[in-house]
């Protein structure tokens, strides 16, 4: 059970994802959460070296996707400054956001990632879906209430991986070791 847990990198931030790393795995389109992923959870303007991250994915032609749980309005927000795609209240860890995802822009589902800071519900969901995933390290140390619950749980979930799946270390990049 704790195997759908699993993710198949563990990345320091998405910032560390490069349009090389990208290519050399096949990936096409990175499908991110927002809060304490692509931006901070209390700060919706995001960071130079967001900016600076997007701007090369959009050269390298990888598109970024923004698969999120919160309300359009929250997500509309906070993307529009960076011209992104979303699916917006996309029922993670439920499948239907990120398959929602792939149909819309027309992807396979070996050609996304779907990255989060989440294991319950961003690295779930993409198992469930068939699609790698990619943890990533919260932004802030802080969360939203709505996540504190998942955090401790996940905490649960996270010793169980690194007993049955030692490997499982953070990376700086997906040149790394892959964890499955």
């Amino acid at each position: 059970m704790v195997s759908a847990f699993k993710p198949t990198w563990m990345v320091t931030n998405i910032y560390d994802l490069t349009p090389d790393q990208l290519r050399a795995h096949g990936i096409k389109a990175v499908m991110t959460d927002l809060d304490n992923t692509l931006i901070a959870w209390n700060n919706p303007d995001g960071t130079p070296e967001l900016r600076h991250w997007l701007t090369m994915l959009e050269m390298a032609g990888i598109q970024v996707i923004v698969v999120s749980n919160n309300s359009r309005a929250r997500v509309d927000r906070a993307v529009a400054p960076f011209n992104l795609p979303y699916v917006h209240r996309a029922l993670k860890p439920l499948t239907w956001g990120i398959r929602r995802a792939l149909h819309r822009w027309h992807l396979r589902r070996e050609e996304a990632i779907m990255v989060g800071d989440q294991l319950l519900t961003d690295v779930w969901s993409a198992h469930r879906s068939g699609v790698r995933s990619v943890l990533v390290k919260p932004i802030l140390t802080s969360d939203a209430w709505v996540t504190k619950g998942n955090r401790l749980l996940e905490k649960v979930v996270m010793w169980r991986l690194r007993h049955d799946y030692p490997e499982l270390t953070w990376q700086e990049d997906l040149n790394e070791r892959k964890t499955h």
